[in-house]
């Protein structure tokens, strides 16, 4: 009896911690898989932070505290992941100085709202490829969920050659220049970079980022030219995969992104002088374009202001920004696999979902630049089975636009009517 007693009181008990399921009613769900619409009555189950099932209909809630949220004149996605973003920092004509004037916690405090305006854009993943040292720190922040954000993988500080795009000295006085090293993400050969990628896995980074060229917005004058060696590029390559990392290259000059492909890096970050041959190494090598169209035209038109950039970078952004998007249209045309990014921090963050304009505009479908802000990333990172898709199983991130987005319609992207990432919701209807 005492032990019949006490099985009941064992079920009461489990039962009254059973986690609280979301159900959300739907009529139109994209899939990722096959780049199509799911239409007619639906429901999303979420529990706790991933999704339990997805059904015909309209199911009915068992649990009496469950939560129905009615999404069937809406348009429902997968959150998107922009593989291109700079979450500590925000352009403007004061950056070059805030370096000298900014503490780190300076820094991170101002990056708060940047990590929310990214989530609220609906975001729900990003790919931060350096900064100034706190976006470790971010990630750990929103994991914790002391602050709103997205999910981050991060390079933590980005690896440079002495004087290259991404050297913190560049633009210093003598007083300030000094000697970094591969701590600050300063190498100059192969037991520098090295020991930079294990320096970034001590620090807790997710993937490295390297700059395989010259870049547009350091205070250097060439945009273009190589910046490391092919012996250096491999020692990266072969370290970071020893911890699990994929490299990332930043990269504008041709020549520097034939030295990363060869070098076994995975993604090619803007790509702007990229030749035919390029592109077909691309192809060869599965290596992916990102091509942050939005950067390039925001630099270009920043670049006509006086004052905005220091006058080493005005020609620079000047002459590149605008290339981009022609470059994006052949390499979609040659079918070079892309993927989304936007280089959010060069532009305010927030607006991020412009670049699927921009890439509808230079002649990609619609549904394939949403695959590249979903199911194209997750692989990238390794997420395949977490991210990118809506399936039982999958982390529940998942948005809900206004409309359905068309190529003469890219505004829709911009109407989020709906934010869930972990199962936890942002931004409501009801809101």
């Amino acid at each position: 009896m005492k032990l019949h007693l006490y099985i009941i009181y064992l079920f009461f008990i489990c039962s009254s911690l059973q986690s609280q399921n979301t159900y959300l009613h739907c009529s139109k769900i994209f899939n990722s898989k096959t780049a199509t619409y799911t239409t007619g009555n639906q429901t999303i189950i979420v529990r706790d932070n991933k999704i339990l099932d997805i059904q015909k209909g309209l199911t009915t809630p068992q649990q009496e505290d469950a939560i129905i949220i009615d999404l069937r004149k809406k348009v429902v996605y997968p959150g998107f992941i922009d593989m291109h973003v700079h979450l500590d920092h925000e352009t403007s004509p004061s950056r070059y100085l805030d370096k000298y004037q900014d503490n780190k916690s300076d820094q991170a405090l101002k990056s708060v709202k940047f990590c929310k305006r990214t989530l609220q854009a609906g975001f729900t993943s990003v790919r931060d490829v350096g900064g100034n040292g706190v976006n470790i720190a971010l990630k750990n922040a929103i994991n914790r969920g002391d602050i709103d954000g997205p999910r981050v993988f991060t390079s933590g500080k980005i690896i440079s050659s002495t004087g290259g795009h991404g050297d913190p000295t560049n633009g210093s006085n003598a007083d300030y220049v000094g000697d970094p090293g591969p701590k600050e993400g300063v190498v100059n050969g192969v037991a520098d970079a090295m020991k930079a990628v294990r320096q970034r896995y001590k620090n807790g980074a997710d993937l490295i980022k390297i700059t395989a060229t010259g870049g547009v917005l350091s205070q250097a004058k060439n945009s273009s030219n190589p910046q490391f060696t092919l012996e250096e590029i491999k020692a990266i390559t072969k370290t970071a995969a020893d911890y699990g990392f994929h490299v990332a290259a930043h990269a504008h000059g041709d020549d520097g992104m034939k030295r990363a492909i060869l070098g076994g890096v995975k993604t090619i970050e803007h790509g702007t002088r990229m030749s035919d041959e390029t592109m077909d190494m691309m192809k060869e090598n599965g290596v992916y374009l990102v091509p942050t169209i939005i950067a390039g035209k925001y630099v270009s038109k920043m670049a006509k202001i006086d004052g905005f950039y220091p006058e080493v970078i005005r020609p620079k952004a000047l002459e590149i920004g605008p290339e981009i998007q022609s470059m994006f249209a052949r390499a979609y045309q040659k079918k070079v696999p892309i993927v989304f990014g936007t280089d959010a921090g060069v532009f305010p963050h927030g607006e991020n979902w412009k670049e699927f304009g921009y890439m509808i505009e230079a002649g990609m479908p619609v549904n394939e630049a949403i695959q590249t802000a979903t199911l194209i990333p997750a692989v990238i990172l390794k997420k395949e089975r977490e991210l990118g898709q809506l399936k039982p199983g999958f982390l529940a991130d998942i948005i809900a636009l206004d409309e359905t987005p068309t190529k003469d319609n890219t505004e829709a992207f911009r109407k989020i009517a709906f934010i869930m990432k972990g199962g936890k919701v942002y931004k409501s209807l009801y809101k």
